[in-house]
């Protein structure tokens, strides 16, 4: 092959190598903004169930069960405290509305 065969050869492969490079760096760019994204529309969801629970005064069993559901994926793609702190909160409500006393 040659001198000239192993200088193109070394060429193409210094090329290839680039290429798969920029590749790997553009997919993990697109996967973390997907991440992010994610994180987002699940933090969102969390925060809506905490604020309607908060409206209404207490968080059915249905309620904190779609936080717990909505919460482990957060947490696995490593949501901050916050969702942590909204969870403690839901589940520290009472899980029925306040019984209102009636006086004759």
């Amino acid at each position: 092959m040659g001198k000239f065969g192993g200088y193109i050869l070394s060429a193409i492969a210094a090329s290839a190598v680039t290429g798969l490079i920029a590749i790997i760096r553009c997919l993990w760019r697109r996967q973390k903004a997907m991440t992010d994204g994610i994180l987002a529309i699940i933090h969102d969801r969390i925060h809506s169930i905490y604020i309607d629970c908060k409206n209404k005064g207490y968080a059915t069993v249905d309620d904190i069960e779609n936080i717990e559901r909505l919460y482990q994926p957060y947490a696995d793609l490593g949501g901050n405290g916050t969702g942590t702190e909204l969870l403690k909160r839901i589940k520290e409500m009472p899980d029925k509305p306040e019984r209102k006393e009636h006086t004759a």
